[in-house]
């Protein structure tokens, strides 16, 4: 039995996926396989109990694995789903689009309200719902976990929620954004905005719609929310002010390479400016931890005075990286009041 490890058998937890896009499926795909390493390691059995999207659902096999989609049935609502499944985690794999926002948010709240934990890496009802997600966990004394929407595989939710908690952190510098950083390095290496988008979109980087990525909105909706972590921002209160990578961005890159320097699509808030994010395009000199970022690393710089700047980078932009995130938190959520080092 490792440290980690809790005495006596497994804890037997059900999980209710909502979304089955390519982030769901390597979600469940860790739970099937990976499942009897976690039981080990962790205490904790986590088995997948239902599988639910806007039009369909259905039951795993007991094997755990998803049947396809010609076999699943029409939707059901999401309290008959955690009722017969007896679940205690909602781990929300859905996009973050506009689309999707309003089922996002009641889903949560509802799960939230009945004592469900919630792992989600959709964006957007986090921005639109944070005080009414926050009321429903106190009001159903349950956890809400958001790796996945600050990062992917990069734990800058975790230090901005627990890490640097009495720190004094005042401000946050962060380049979360893969694909802006990618396509940064690939136009100082003189290539042009639509060869170094289209290299990101081959490695699967990059969305079809790289929009969001290359405007700063993706940038500065991570940051709102590591803000809210950090200082209890209200994240619809925040103002936000970008620089987008665009056409012309391709001569301040080339420029900065030819000092030594690096191009970056840094994103910043801090106590100094309330509720304000700005996403800037800044030229990083070595020994700046944004400078080291490698193709479409990440990283966060966390400001305390006193402590020093405490930065997290790496972590990959990918649906594998994603659910690895969600599966953290899950372990997270459902390990929560063990003791000693565990």
């Amino acid at each position: 039995m490792t440290a980690a490890s809790a005495p006596g058998p497994p804890d037997d937890v059900t999980v209710v996926l909502s979304g089955y896009g390519p982030v769901g499926r390597a979600y469940a795909d860790l739970l099937r396989t990976r499942g009897a390493e976690l039981a080990d390691r962790y205490g904790v059995r986590l088995r997948l109990g239902a599988v639910r999207t806007g039009s369909a659902h259905c039951l795993p096999r007991p094997d755990g694995a998803v049947p396809p989609r010609q076999a699943w049935g029409p939707p059901v609502a999401l309290e008959q789903s955690l009722d017969r499944s007896g679940a205690r985690v909602l781990v929300q794999a859905l996009p973050s689009s506009p689309a999707v926002r309003r089922q996002a948010a009641e889903e949560a709240v509802a799960a939230l309200r009945r004592g469900v934990h919630v792992v989600t890496a959709a964006k957007g009802h986090l921005l639109t719902h944070w005080r009414e997600l926050g009321d429903a966990a106190r009001a159903g004394r349950s956890l809400i976990r958001i790796s996945g929407a600050t990062g992917a595989a990069l734990p800058a939710a975790d230090l901005a929620r627990a890490g640097v908690r009495g720190l004094g952190c005042g401000s946050v510098r962060a380049c979360p954004n893969g694909t802006a950083t990618f396509v940064l390095d690939r136009l100082a290496a003189g290539e042009s905005l639509a060869e170094a988008v289209g290299e990101a979109q081959r490695r699967g980087i990059a969305e079809a719609d790289p929009s969001a990525d290359l405007s700063g909105e993706d940038a500065a909706t991570k940051v709102r929310l590591l803000a809210a972590l950090l200082w209890g921002w209200e994240p619809s209160a925040v103002r936000v002010r970008t620089e987008p990578v665009d056409e012309r961005t391709a001569s301040a890159a080339l420029a900065a390479a030819a000092r030594g320097n690096r191009l970056r699509a840094v994103a910043g808030a801090s106590l100094g400016e309330p509720s304000v994010v700005r996403v800037r395009l800044e030229e990083t000199v070595p020994g700046d931890p944004l400078h080291a970022l490698a193709g479409p690393e990440k990283a966060v710089v966390y400001g305390c005075p006193e402590a020093g700047d405490i930065a997290v980078s790496g972590g990959r932009s990918s649906p594998a990286g994603a659910a690895l995130a969600m599966l953290k938190d899950t372990l997270d959520v459902t390990t929560a009041g063990r003791f000693g080092f565990g």
